[in-house]
């Protein structure tokens, strides 16, 4: 085999409770995350000469050379590669997709070689370990300690990005309250998803008021959201600025799907499906 594909889902931070903030400025946080239907494709193959190719609707804006995290990623296996990334999700969105592209790179070269990959990929980020076991997780410390969740229904969901690009430093650093609650020790498990929808309401996104802050149209966004049928609750994912809504049902996510898009032709806006493949 010279040449894989692989997906790089979405990444959705349907909580992000931060919790405190160590010596050296990174701060800790307890956060539930799940994986979309919609994301990136990457194509590696196998090269004497390092290569990026983007492509895709969102590609404009990102990195096309070595500062691309599929490069670095293809670095730290020791690898050179010619990778062809075709760019779906937005970029600097909050939806996790430079973390899954370097995940997903790493698993496909990991095939590619029959080599494991590197025992520590935080060089990459600090989302890239929760990216790569591409599913439903609680990220805790830095992110380093990840717990798979399980049990946990498939959600309906409609994802948002207004346009606009967020840097995940300013957002923290914007955070006036850094010692808050954690989530309860445990997930719970085995519930309907109206009902898990239900218990996320009483969790938070403790980034989401800095962001707004500085990007009042997250505010716009979760309210367009939020007054569409059958949406149960409307959050901002990771640093934002994207925004997701969960709904009651297939049917109900995709019609605010079409009226989002109507109303707001400026948006990136699709309705996908969370946890899908547990």
């Amino acid at each position: 085999m010279t040449a894989a594909e692989g997906f790089a889902p979405a990444k959705i931070n349907l909580t992000l409770h931060i919790t405190g903030q160590r010596d050296d400025g990174m701060h800790l946080l307890d956060s539930l995350v799940m994986f979309a239907d919609v994301g990136d494709h990457v194509t590696v193959a196998l090269s004497d000469t390092p290569h990026l190719s983007l492509s895709g609707p969102m590609s404009k804006g990102v990195p096309d050379g070595p500062d691309n995290l599929v490069m670095k990623a293809a670095d730290l296996m020791g690898v050179s590669a010619d990778i062809k990334l075709d760019k779906v999700l937005p970029h600097a969105a909050g939806l996790g997709g430079g973390s899954s592209d370097a995940a997903a790179t790493l698993r496909v070269l990991s095939r590619l070689t029959d080599t494991p990959m590197p025992a520590d990929v935080t060089p990459l980020g600090a989302d890239v370990p929760v990216c790569l076991g591409n599913s439903a997780a609680r990220m805790q410390g830095i992110g380093e300690k990840i717990d798979t969740a399980h049990d946990l229904p498939c959600l309906n969901a409609v994802l948002i990005n207004p346009g606009v690009p967020m840097r995940t430093p300013d957002v923290f650093a914007a955070v006036g309250q850094k010692n808050n609650t954690p989530m309860p020790p445990e997930i719970p498990a085995n519930l309907s998803a109206i009902e898990f929808i239900d218990w996320l309401r009483g969790m938070r996104n403790d980034l989401e008021y800095a962001a707004i802050g500085q990007t009042p149209v997250i505010a716009q966004v979760l309210g367009a959201l939020s007054v569409t049928a059958g949406c149960r609750m409307a959050r901002m994912t990771g640093s934002g600025s994207s925004c997701f809504g969960l709904y009651t049902g297939e049917e109900t996510a995709r019609a605010a799907e079409g009226r989002l898009k109507e109303e707001n032709p400026g948006w990136w806006v699709t309705a996908t499906r969370l946890n899908a493949h547990p």
